[in-house]
């Protein structure tokens, strides 16, 4: 036994270095659920104010975390968007307040080096070209994220309470064909024409049907949870 593990220590480090996330077996994928029915213009819920996101100002952060009892043979990683559009709804009566938002999965780009040094201290910058480029292609391909049949991960707002500087917002996240409902917290500017929202909240990745990586008996592991930063920046319009 002692030996068989000897064997496998360096194939799951060069695994883990390809990538973080692995699927569980599922049946062929299917249409995502409906979601809830968006107001197509403001006109639609008087009162309200619309914003267009900028994507140029905009940026998501998917922090993902190496775990096991090796786990500093792996590495923590940074998945960035900085392609996010989408539209925001503010109206004076908060709970009337809405959003939809999206970003294609493959624009994202994994493990930016300003995007890292933001993260922390538990994202050392020197990543190699190579564990970064199979990290990508591991997160791209039909077993994960599936980019090609499911390009867009999708964020609705479908209940806000709280407060306009920081509310609480029930928020359905679509990606593949599995949604979930999230409680996302938010500290929100409106300035003159321009509204910015900024906030961080986790997903578990087996919420959406996946499954995450482990080999040698979950020596070494990526974590369940993921850690999702953002901040977004809309200008009246549109």
């Amino acid at each position: 036994m002692r030996s068989r593990i000897r064997v496998l220590l360096p194939i799951a480090a060069c695994l883990l270095a390809a990538g973080c996330f692995s699927l569980t077996r599922t049946p062929p994928p299917v249409a995502a659920p409906s979601a809830p029915q968006l107001p197509g213009t403001p006109s639609e819920v008087p009162g309200a104010t619309l914003y267009q996101i900028n994507p140029a100002a905009s940026q998501v952060d998917i922090l993902v975390y190496r775990g096991g009892t090796l786990a500093r043979l792996g590495h923590n990683h940074v998945m960035t968007s900085k392609a996010v559009t989408g539209r925001v709804w503010l109206h004076p009566q908060l709970e009337k307040s809405r959003f939809e938002l999206s970003f294609p999965v493959a624009q994202l780009v994994v493990d930016d080096a300003e995007a890292r040094r933001a993260a922390g201290a538990e994202f050392p910058p020197d990543i190699p070209q190579g564990d970064k480029d199979g990290t990508r292609k591991n997160m791209l391909r039909a077993e994960v994220l599936d980019a090609e049949q499911f390009p867009q991960v999708r964020l609705q707002a479908v209940r806000v309470s709280g407060s306009q500087a920081a509310p609480q917002i029930t928020t359905r996240i679509t990606i593949k064909d599995a949604s979930r409902e999230i409680e996302v917290p938010a500290k929100v500017t409106v300035d003159g024409s321009r509204l910015t929202a900024a906030g961080e909240f986790d997903v578990q990745q087996s919420d959406f049907g996946m499954k995450p990586f482990s080999v040698a008996l979950g020596a070494i592991a990526v974590k369940d949870q993921l850690h999702i930063k953002f901040e977004l920046v809309a200008e009246q319009g549109g």
